[in-house]
């Protein structure tokens, strides 16, 4: 596919998007019916899309469109790298059908861009995004525009940092610790091929998660619930740190492929639904919470377009539903760690405090929020609370 085919592809998608899909299914639909797309197409189209949805409005407001869409993101992106718009909106072949007068005349014809539209952010979440970042949204907001770096966590059951950098790195894999995390910054794309991966020294894991199952210590024997497993990345971390775990999801079908990441990773997770934990207590309970996901929209930006006021309050509703549930199985001086990956403050810390309001019996012993410094990292927003149980 020619750089113009590829356009008029992340167009399609984009505007799939706009409509409603969420970006994974789209560009899945669309790769289905162009068999003749490479995977350096595929690879590449995705990248346009993602980097357009990341910055969506501002894109589109630099295009000259006040509204977004796809031919305007990809119009405002080709601008904002300095290649001439004539060279991929010509019309010919498979390229994006070729650019009005009208269209060129628009160009940078808005001047200053409303507050949220400079940040990428819908109009509804400026104040909340402001609320939870305060004097750091605009760095925040702009770094959001980047990609996310990807971070593996060595696996202590069977590795080290030194020697999982060693084994990646024979493989061309370039990693540097941060903290206690790998950090990637060569030939990521190669990860799930690689020997280290596939052996199970390394994990996918971003590093501000890594870090707040890390604070948890040393879980030697402990008797671990991940009420909330998902696909068990954190299941797996609690193993290492010695826990004997359980995982559980609502929604089962989310946990297909723990078993065999948990033989990969030489760690030992059984796997219960609801009905299996009933009268049963553990030392820790985790619940990693449905949530928006603000912190991860460097990964996901189609999520942050999806909010809405009133999905935020209905998932509000669904985590102190789930802390109410999993709080039973939290056993005589036993640990409750809830988790998010979102920075917005309606989702953190109030809800610790109305949870603590409704359940005397438990005190909190410390929240955090991740990472400590986000100017010296690049780990996702993330946010976790520390509770104990001190009644029967």
């Amino acid at each position: 596919m020619t750089p113009a085919a590829r356009a008029a592809a992340a167009i399609g998608v984009l505007d799939a998007v706009l409509a409603g899909a969420p970006a994974e299914e789209a560009l899945l639909r669309w790769s289905r019916g162009a068999r003749y797309a490479g995977s350096g197409d595929r690879a590449a189209v995705r990248d346009l899309v993602f980097d357009g949805l990341r910055g969506l409005r501002s894109l589109s407001w630099s295009a000259g469109a006040p509204e977004p869409s796809g031919r305007a993101v990809l119009l405002g992106k080709i601008v904002a790298q300095g290649i001439d718009p004539a060279s991929i909106f010509s019309g010919d072949g498979h390229a994006p059908a070729a650019l009005a007068t009208a269209e060129l005349a628009a160009i940078g014809s808005l001047g200053a861009a409303p507050e949220a539209v400079a940040m990428d952010l819908p109009d509804w979440l400026l104040d909340p995004m402001r609320a939870a970042l305060g004097d750091r949204l605009a760095q925040a907001m702009a770094s959001a525009r980047d990609r996310a770096p990807v971070y593996l966590r060595a696996n202590r059951l069977k590795s080290d940092l030194p020697r999982a950098v060693e084994a990646l790195a024979a493989q061309g894999i370039v990693a540097e610790p941060e903290g206690e995390a790998l950090r990637v910054s060569q030939n990521a794309s190669k990860i799930k091929a690689s020997r280290a991966y596939l052996e199970g020294l390394v994990e996918l894991q971003d590093r501000s998660s890594q870090e707040a199952v890390a604070a948890l210590g040393d879980l030697s024997g402990a008797r671990v619930l991940d009420y909330c497993a998902g696909g068990g990345g954190k299941s797996l971390a609690l193993a290492a740190l010695g826990a004997r775990v359980t995982a559980h999801d609502a929604q089962p079908a989310r946990m297909r492929d723990l078993p065999a990441r948990a033989t990969r990773a030489g760690a030992k997770v059984a796997l219960a639904r609801i009905d299996a934990l009933v009268g049963r207590t553990f030392d820790l309970v985790l619940v990693d919470a449905p949530c928006s996901g603000s912190g991860t929209w460097r990964r996901t930006p189609d999520a942050k377009w999806r909010l809405t006021p009133g999905r935020l309050a209905d998932l509000v509703a669904l985590q102190a539903r789930i802390l109410d549930e999993a709080a039973p199985h939290v056993g005589p001086g036993g640990r409750l760690v809830y988790m998010t990956c979102s920075v917005l403050v309606d989702e953190d810390e109030p809800q610790i405090a109305a949870f603590l309001a409704r359940h005397p019996d438990f005190r909190l012993d410390r929240q955090t929020r991740y990472p400590a410094d986000p100017a010296a990292t690049g780990g996702d927003g993330f946010f976790s609370a520390l509770l104990s149980r001190v009644g029967p």
